[in-house]
C-alpha cells in the first residue's frame, strides 16, 4: 500500500519522544514560513490567529487534557515542567516565554570528557626521560588500547600498520614503561591475568603490602578462581580456605577487571520522562500528566492566510503558501493526535499495571500490545509507535513505557504471570538461599512452586542465565 504523506507524518510524530518532538518542531518552524509559535494573549499581534481561526482570547487553554501546554489530565492547572518531580532541578520563576529550553539544556549538559586514548596520551606526553623513538612507539601502542584498557591485538598485528620511523623494538621497549608508569594500574595489559598482576604489583609497591597469596591465586589458579573451585585450590596450594577467601576478598575490593573504565567518566544518559504517573492526594487514584507543556503552541500567520485567498496575489505564490499552510495544519493535527493516542495508551497501562505501581516488579502483569490495541480500537502498530522511545515517571522510578508490555505464562492457580514478574521472583529466591549451600535448578523449581509459580527446570535455567545468575557451584561460599 502507498501511504499518504499525511499518514506518514502522523506516524513519525507519534513515534517521537518529547525531546525529539521539540527538535522536530524547531525544524518545521525554520522550514515553513507560515508556521509560527503562538504568543500569549498579551503579546500577540494583529497578524497572528490560531489555526482554527478562533480569536486568541477564545483559544486560551481551557484546562482540558487535550490542551498541550496548559493542564493536567484531570483538569487542574499545569505546573512548571518537572519542578515538583525531579529533586534539585527547579525552574526559573520567569515565564516560560522568557526561557530558551535549548539554551537551558546546553547550560546543564556536562561537557564531553576526554577519551581513554586522549587521557593516556596526556600522561605519556608528560614522561620526558625516555628516548624519542620509544616515545613514538608508546604513542602507537596507546592508539591500540581498547575501552577496557587492554592491548588485545598482538604486536605482530600492530606492526603490520606501523607508521614510518617506528620499529617493532620501539614498541617492545615502550610496552613495559606504559604498563608501569601510566595510571590506573593495569592499563596496556594484554589480557586479564597480566592486568591483575600489574595492579597487584602497583599496590604492593605503593603500600608496602605482602600480596604473595593474591599474586599466586592470579598467576596459577585464575581459572579455578573464576569457577569458584576453592577446595581444589586449597588442595593444590596447601592454603586454608580462610586464607583463600581473605585473598579473594582483597582482590574483589581493590582490583578491577576493566581498568580503562576507571579513567574515563562514563556519563549516565539523562532520561526525560514523557509522562508522569502520580497518585491524586484526594482520591488516591493515579493520574497521568504528559510532560509536553514546554512544547511551543503552534499557529499559522494570518497574513499568509489572507494572501492564500487574495485574488491580487499571483497563482504560483498562492499555491506555494497554500501548500505550506496545509503542511502546517497537518503538523499541528499530528501533534495533537500524538498526545491523545499517548494518553489513551497510558490510561490502559495504568489500569492494567496498578498492582505493579503499588507493590513492585513481582506484580507486573502480562500486557500484550494486541490487547491494548483491541481495547482502544486501533492498530497494534499504532500502539507500538506510541510507546517507542518513551519513558514514564512513576512513584517507583522512571521506566521505559515499553517495559509495561510483556508476555507471560500461567501459574499453578491458572493466573497469568508476566516474564518480568517471573524474573523478580527468581531473584528473590536466590537472595534468600543459604550461600554455603546454594540452590540448584531443581531446588529453585520447588521454591518457585511454593510461591505459586510452576516452571520446568529448563525454564528456570533459561531465566537464571537471563538474570546473569551463576550456577549453584559458582554461587557457593566456602569457609
Amino acid at each position: 500500500m502507498k501511504l499518504a504523506p499525511r499518514m506518514i507524518q502522523s506516524m513519525e510524530i507519534l513515534q517521537l519522544a518529547t525531546m525529539a518532538l521539540e527538535e522536530r518542531i524547531d525544524q518545521e518552524l525554520a522550514a515553513n514560513p507560515v508556521l509560527e509559535r503562538e504568543e500569549s494573549t498579551l503579546d500577540q499581534g494583529p497578524d497572528l490567529t490560531p489555526v482554527a481561526g478562533i480569536p486568541p482570547e477564545a483559544s486560551a487553554p481551557t484546562g482540558t487534557e487535550t490542551s498541550p501546554s496548559s493542564a493536567t489530565t484531570d483538569g487542574e492547572p499545569s505546573r512548571d515542567g518537572f519542578e515538583d518531580y525531579i529533586p534539585g532541578q527547579r525552574l526559573s520563576s520567569a515565564k516560560a516565554g522568557d526561557r530558551d529550553p535549548k539554551m537551558e539544556a546546553m547550560a546543564n549538559t556536562v561537557a564531553r570528557g576526554a577519551s581513554l586514548q586522549e587521557e593516556l596520551h596526556q600522561q605519556w606526553n608528560m614522561i620526558d626521560d625516555i628516548a624519542p623513538a620509544i616515545h613514538r612507539g608508546g604513542s602507537v601502542l596507546i592508539d591500540w588500547v581498547d575501552e577496557d584498557g587492554f592491548l588485545r591485538d598482538s604486536l605482530d598485528t600492530i606492526c603490520r600498520e606501523l607508521p614510518n620511523g617506528v620499529r617493532r623494538e620501539d614498541l617492545e621497549k615502550a610496552l613495559p614503561i606504559l604498563q608501569q608508569r601510566l595510571e590506573p594500574a593495569g592499563v596496556c595489559a594484554r589480557d586479564l591475568k597480566e592486568s591483575l598482576l600489574l595492579q597487584i604489583d602497583a599496590i604492593s609497591r605503593d603500600q608496602g603490602l605482602d600480596l604473595s597469596a593474591a599474586r599466586t591465586l592470579i598467576s596459577r589458579y585464575l581459572e579455578d578462581l573464576e569457577l569458584n573451585r576453592l577446595p581444589h585450590i586449597a588442595a593444590k596450594s596447601g592454603w586454608s580456605l580462610e586464607q583463600i577467601n581473605e585473598a579473594k576478598s582483597f582482590m574483589a575490593r581493590h582490583l578491577h577487571p576493566r581498568p580503562g573504565r576507571l579513567l574515563v567518566d562514563r556519563q549516565v544518559p539523562v532520561v526525560a520522562p514523557d509522562a508522569i504517573i502520580e497518585p491524586d492526594e484526594h482520591t488516591g487514584e493515579y493520574r497521568i500528566r504528559l510532560t509536553d507543556d514546554r512544547l511551543p503552541r503552534l499557529c499559522i500567520n494570518s497574513m499568509y492566510s489572507r494572501m492564500a485567498r487574495a485574488r491580487s496575489v499571483d497563482s504560483n505564490t498562492r499555491h506555494f503558501i497554500s501548500n505550506n499552510i496545509r503542511n502546517a495544519r497537518w503538523l499541528i493535527e499530528a501533534i495533537e493526535q500524538r498526545r491523545n493516542t499517548l494518553m489513551r495508551v497510558l490510561r490502559v497501562v495504568v489500569d492494567a499495571q496498578k498492582d505493579f505501581i503499588d507493590m513492585g516488579p513481582e506484580f507486573l502483569k502480562p500486557l500484550p500490545m494486541t490487547s491494548v490495541a483491541d481495547q482502544l480500537g486501533i492498530h497494534v502498530a499504532t500502539v507500538s509507535r506510541a510507546v517507542a522511545d518513551k519513558y514514564v515517571q512513576t512513584p517507583r522510578g522512571i521506566f521505559p513505557l515499553r517495559a509495561f508490555f510483556s508476555g507471560g505464562m500461567e501459574n499453578s492457580s491458572g493466573e497469568t504471570v508476566s516474564f518480568d514478574a517471573i524474573k523478580a521472583k527468581l531473584m528473590d529466591v536466590i537472595a534468600e538461599e543459604d550461600k554455603l549451600n546454594p540452590l540448584n535448578d531443581d531446588e529453585i523449581v520447588e521454591k518457585l512452586k511454593a510461591k505459586g509459580l510452576t516452571l520446568a527446570r529448563r525454564t528456570v535455567a533459561k531465566y537464571r542465565k537471563i538474570c546473569r545468575i551463576a550456577p549453584a557451584r559458582q554461587r557457593r561460599h566456602f569457609g
